[in-house]
């Protein structure tokens, strides 16, 4: 399975640059990235390019990463955090300016709509360079639910018990249970978040599982019938399996953005600079999207797209106009420990 397979690929590059030592030509290049989010050809073809040793390491979900960015332990030179998490590393001065003037495939080549989008999270967008983009939707099984799905009321639905998979993330789970009742998938409002978390509960016996990547083979394998999904998950399990719909709720739901960033005490700031613009060229851009089907605000690469399905596809450059969307913000450090706390609850309510 290809995204077996780049595990696989990835873990074997990590081991063997750590193994050797080797001395590169110019220097290394330290990368901290979600798992399974990059083609492993492009990093070796940046190795080939520029002479610079790439070291790659991956995380899992954004509060994973942030602690062990903020202890300092181990040294990143890029990272690919989310739009709310850019926020909250500015803020705790993690993260340094970069200069666009070494990046210059950046502002070539990323479309005008996801600078704005990112504004949001980063002001004047000084600290980061949008990589990739899409929504938080329902996936189902159309051989195993026998209706129309167009709300987050249908993960309530005890007919599907033992069915659903919902996302084992804090912001994640609480934009459904928020999102559900007409809310803010930002509100810091406790009464909400309360309704929000109850409703999650009384959801629970309701849930097969509470996963993060694993809800992708899950729907292909045909295990569950419902799952909280990303949309380029959604695509990629498409194309393994014709009977998965992907669907936004007409509740609304989150649109993302992931982005690389460079921490405020990288040590090959150089190296890193030169490893996003690489990013951000338009065939290495389209290699990326290919490969892990998740939408590329890289508008020179969408136009290298040959498959015109997936150059037209709603869920991978859907038209955001049509639905009811938010970006996550950062809610400050005592909404962070409000949220924590709740997803604890919920997580081990009986």
């Amino acid at each position: 399975m290809k995204k077996f397979m780049l595990a696989l690929v990835l873990a074997a590059m990590v081991l063997s640059l750590a193994a050797c030592g080797k001395k590169s030509e110019n220097g290394k290049v330290v990368v901290y990235n979600w798992g399974e989010y990059i083609d492993p050809d492009t990093l070796e073809q940046f190795e080939k390019e520029t002479g610079i040793e790439v070291v790659y390491d991956e995380f899992e979900t954004n509060e994973l990463m942030f602690p062990k960015v903020a202890a300092g332990a181990t040294t990143y030179d890029v990272i690919c955090p989310s739009d709310y998490m850019v926020d909250k590393m500015i803020n705790a001065g993690l993260l340094q300016e970069l200069d666009f003037d070494k990046i210059p495939n950046a502002k070539k080549n990323i479309g005008a709509q996801y600078w704005a989008q990112s504004d949001q999270f980063d002001p004047g967008n000084k600290y980061s360079v949008p990589y990739c983009w899409g929504t938080v939707g329902i996936l189902y099984n159309k051989t195993m639910v026998d209706e129309e799905i167009d709300s987050w009321n249908i993960l309530w639905d005890p007919k599907y018990s033992g069915q659903i998979l919902m996302q084992d993330s804090v912001r994640d789970l609480f934009a459904v249970g928020l999102a559900k009742n007409g809310y803010s998938i930002n509100s810091t409002n406790e009464d909400e978040l309360q309704k929000a978390k109850q409703d999650l509960i009384d959801q629970k016996p309701l849930v097969q599982a509470y996963v993060i990547d694993e809800v992708r083979d899950k729907m292909i394998g045909n295990e569950a019938a419902i799952g909280v999904i990303y949309s380029g998950e959604a695509i990629y399990t498409q194309r393994e399996n014709s009977d998965l719909e992907y669907v936004i709720p007409k509740e609304g739901t989150n649109v993302w953005i992931d982005n690389w960033v460079i921490p405020a005490n990288a040590e090959n700031v150089e190296n890193a600079h030169k490893f996003i613009d690489f990013m951000c060229r338009e065939d290495i851009a389209l290699k990326n999207f290919e490969y892990i089907t998740y939408s590329t605000p890289n508008e020179a690469a969408q136009k290298l797209i040959e498959d015109e399905d997936i150059k037209n596809s709603p869920i991978a450059f859907p038209d955001l106009s049509k639905y009811k969307l938010e970006t996550y913000l950062y809610l400050g450090e005592d909404a962070d420990e409000l949220y924590s706390k709740l997803y604890k609850e919920i997580k081990s309510a009986d």
